[in-house]
């Protein structure tokens, strides 16, 4: 596997967090990645992300979203994926910049949707455009749900 280094930035590109992964699968416009929570414990109320808990990840470039799926760290058990609502993805061969619109989606294994932080995106300064991409991705994202598309076809 090839180490990836992944960047994530607030909506106007400034780094907030990066961390490390290794390359599972790509192509031309999207790259999945494996990574470990690096993060202490935290209880977000619809579920409990662990120290080194399990993260497959998608990004892409032609996309204004991105994908986590998360595995427990003791039993590997799937405990959902958390969807980021982004610009589309910079990738280059070591490296994945995500420019991050605060908008989310939790996805429970079960299929139930849950929409966070649209308060925190309704806040941004957006323009029409991108604002208007943003809540497409998160309405896109709700249909791949529905339609138990990749990667929600567990």
């Amino acid at each position: 596997m090839t180490p990836i280094t992944v960047y994530k930035l607030d909506h106007e590109g400034r780094e907030v967090w990066h961390y490390d992964g290794e390359v599972l699968a790509r192509d031309a416009t999207w790259v999945q990645l494996e990574a470990r929570f690096n993060r202490p414990d935290r209880d977000l109320g619809y579920a409990v992300f662990r120290l080194n808990d399990r993260f497959v990840e998608w990004f892409y470039t032609d996309r204004w979203y991105n994908i986590f799926e998360i595995h427990d760290v003791e039993d590997d058990h799937l405990k959902g994926w958390y969807c980021n609502i982004t610009r589309p993805a910079l990738l280059t061969e070591d490296a994945i910049r995500s420019d991050d619109l605060a908008l989310d989606l939790w996805v429970h294994p079960t299929g139930e949707t849950l929409t966070l932080d649209e308060d925190e995106f309704a806040a941004l300064t957006l323009d029409d455009e991108t604002r208007g991409h943003a809540l497409d991705a998160l309405q896109q994202l709700k249909q791949l749900v529905v339609s138990g598309d990749a990667p929600f076809n567990r």
